[in-house]
């Protein structure tokens, strides 16, 4: 690779050749008029000023000058001047070469400025874009030293907040970028540039309130570059800062609905039954004329009630071990058949007379599931889609393999769910708002089918429509190994 300074000596040496081609061309092969001349070794000037700079021109002026005497004024070959007019000439010659030369080389330079500004501008831009990406302010925090290595192209780059008394870096630590002096500049509140090390430190800013600095290594970029670079760190963070606290505020508001919404279906479910009890009792001990077959219902009221209640206390215990882990799965292979022919028989009697469609798909390889739990998963979905369902409307379940898993559906044509509680129907307790008072029901069944998925390694989900019913959909992971082959051989 040429150094600087010999592409200067070849650039002169260019530069005189040019003046000895158009000299020969013009004294030799084509005789013009010397204000030809004089007009091409101005425009050769002009397009080496352009070229290479102003010194380079300035010495090719002083050469043309020298030719343009030597070989196109009279006398001829003599580098005398016998017409003092071609002194005038001469002389405007020189001084319009260099003025010339001087304005190309001065629009040169403010071509370049501007193109540096243009690609400055266009990293600024990215680099921005990079920043307010990222909603969270770790992850901004970490990543911006690295982004402006990437963007600007620099060596290294270090960011300190005064706030967090911390140091994040685009790589290792190098000796150039040490923290005392990132804090240093912190406290001066001026930037730090040493061009011979290629180093610069900025303070950054939120309004006039230092909070941090960066240091950048391995060039030195523009101080107007470095100060839009700290002004936009500082409103990414102040950006990332208020996202954190806006997700934070709505998590709260969507806690506190959740947390209300639980109160209110637990103490519906619980105060349902009892109420019916209470009322019974009451009508027992206040009327015991009551005649045989009067008694005997509200004894059956005080019974069914006593079972739901427990039914209900029942759910809530097996949630708590669902949660804690506490429930042990004796897994084994099993088609997902055995599955849904095991629910279907729980639910026989709850189903009445309500249609019933069952599609599993040719060849599905068995799941590693625990059998009693995987049937409480498919009895808990039916039995939703039946509660919520009109009478006569069918419920379809429908089982198919999806990659490593088997996907079972259990779809309805109840009313469907809006999309915002989508979100928390799997949520212990949490019932439909349009439902919770005249559907019954304790909120458990989707928690405690979502747990068992879960506890098998498979996911559960729901999609839905208004008007037009859900559709439940759970994955259970497929048995590997010899069991699995030896069930496919059984077959």
């Amino acid at each position: 690779m040429r150094s600087a300074g010999l592409n200067r000596i070849l650039h002169f040496a260019a530069a005189i050749a040019v003046v000895a081609v158009i000299t020969l061309a013009y004294h030799k092969v084509l005789p013009v008029n010397a204000t030809t001349v004089a007009m091409t070794y101005l425009l050769a000037i002009l397009a080496v000023s352009i070229l290479w700079g102003m010194a380079v021109s300035v010495s090719m002026s002083v050469v043309a000058m020298v030719a343009f005497n030597f070989y196109f004024l009279p006398p001829i070959g003599k580098l005398t001047v016998a017409d003092p007019q071609n002194w005038v000439a001469l002389l405007t010659f020189l001084s319009v070469s260099i003025l010339a030369s001087r304005l190309a080389s001065r629009a040169r330079q403010q071509a370049e400025n501007a193109s540096a500004r243009r690609r400055d501008i266009e990293k600024l831009y990215a680099f921005s874009q990079h920043l307010l990406e990222s909603g969270n302010v770790m992850e901004l925090l970490n990543n911006i030293p690295a982004q402006i290595v990437d963007v600007f192209e620099v060596g290294a780059a270090a960011l300190f907040l005064s706030e967090k008394q911390k140091v994040y870096r685009s790589g290792p630590v190098i000796p150039q970028l040490d923290t005392e002096s990132l804090k240093g500049v912190v406290l001066r509140e001026e930037p730090v540039i040493d061009a011979a090390n290629s180093i610069c430190f900025v303070p950054v800013r939120l309004g006039v309130r230092p909070i941090g600095s960066l240091g950048i290594s391995g060039t030195i970029l523009p101080r107007e570059t470095l100060e839009a670079i700290v002004t936009l760190l500082a409103i990414a963070m102040e950006h990332a800062r208020a996202m954190e606290q806006l997700g934070q505020t709505e998590a709260a508001r969507q806690s506190e609905h959740l947390r209300t919404a639980l109160l209110d279906a637990v103490t519906h479910a619980l105060r349902t039954p009892l109420t019916s009890i209470k009322a019974s009792v009451t009508n027992l001990l206040s009327n015991p004329a009551l005649v045989e077959n009067q008694k005997h219902e509200l004894l059956t009221i005080i019974n069914e009630e006593s079972d739901r209640l427990n039914r209900l206390v029942g759910d809530a215990a097996e949630m708590a071990r669902l949660d804690a882990g506490e429930v042990e799965l004796r897994l084994a292979p099993h088609l997902i058949r055995e599955v849904i022919d095991a629910a279907l028989g729980q639910c026989h009697t709850s189903l009445g007379n309500r249609p019933l469609h069952v599609r599993v798909a040719d060849g599905l390889p068995p799941v590693r599931v625990d059998l009693s739990r995987a049937k409480e998963i498919l009895v808990n979905l039916i039995d939703n889609a039946n509660r919520y369902s009109a009478p006569g409307e069918p419920i379809t379940v429908t089982a198919e393999a999806s990659g490593d898993f088997v996907t079972t559906s259990v779809a309805d044509r109840g009313d469907g769910i809006e999309d915002p509680e989508l979100t928390l129907i799997f949520e212990k307790f949490y019932r439909g708002k349009d439902q919770r008072y005249s559907v019954a029901g304790t909120g458990m069944g989707l928690p405690i089918a979502k747990a068992i998925v879960e506890a098998h390694g498979g996911t559960i989900s729901v999609t839905s429509q208004r008007g037009n019913g859900s559709v439940f959909s759970f994955t259970l992971p497929v048995e590997t190994g010899k069991a699995s082959q030896a069930m496919k051989t059984e077959k």
